[in-house]
């Protein structure tokens, strides 16, 4: 670990549930206003003709500003539509499996809820990085990703780290200097003006 940590970048996160008339055009505003890593497909729905035409309207988004699109849970789906990869939310269990499914050069993500042992062991099997939270609140069991889970992690583990859930101005200063990445969704999609919301937690990420 070097002494000056380089600022997390932003791991953008869409709506539940959005227009397809009218969110990719809202999407592309977002993304010029600050650089985005990677976006997220997270849709509440499990019907697979929606997710498959929104995943056609946010990827061409996606591709136009150079942002790899991965999709939550969907292993399936991201194999047939080509995507980056896919975001899953049951932590280790399936990694073994989606990495054999989508190959050795798809992203694979993991979010491990508050456990440092589900992390450890979705890193072993070969998750591209481990997803922590929520960071503001509290899981539906009272769990909460505390700032010490996101400093061991950093010191010890080398799989990238994701914060998200819950997250504020605050949080985000504190934990920008042993954080890789924010997930960034609702927190920006129920204001007024997500364009301009997104830039002041960006702002708040910078070490």
């Amino acid at each position: 670990m070097t002494d000056t940590p380089e600022a997390p970048q932003i791991y953008l996160v869409t709506p539940p549930e959005f227009e397809l008339s009218t969110f990719p055009g809202l999407l592309s505003q977002v993304m010029q206003q600050t650089d985005v890593a990677c976006l997220r497909l997270a849709l509440a729905t499990r019907d697979e003709d929606r997710l498959t035409r929104a995943a056609d309207a946010v990827r061409e988004v996606a591709h136009e500003h150079d942002v790899a699109l991965v999709i939550d849970t969907h292993v399936v789906l991201a194999e047939r539509l080509g995507l980056d990869g896919v975001h899953l939310l049951d932590g280790p269990r399936s990694v073994r499996a989606a990495r054999k499914a989508l190959g050795p050069d798809a992203i694979v993500g993991s979010y491990c809820g508050a456990s440092r042992h589900d992390g450890l062991s979705a890193g072993e099997h070969g998750a591209d990085y481990v997803s922590f939270g929520p960071v503001g609140g509290t899981l539906g069991d009272g769990a909460h990703a505390e700032h010490d889970l996101f400093q061991w992690w950093s010191e010890v583990i080398e799989v990238p780290v994701v914060a998200e859930g819950g997250l504020t101005e605050d949080a985000i200063r504190s934990l920008a200097p042993v954080t890789d990445f924010f997930a960034i969704g609702e927190e920006i999609w129920n204001t007024d003006d997500p364009a301009e919301a997104l830039l002041r937690l960006h702002a708040a990420m910078q070490i």
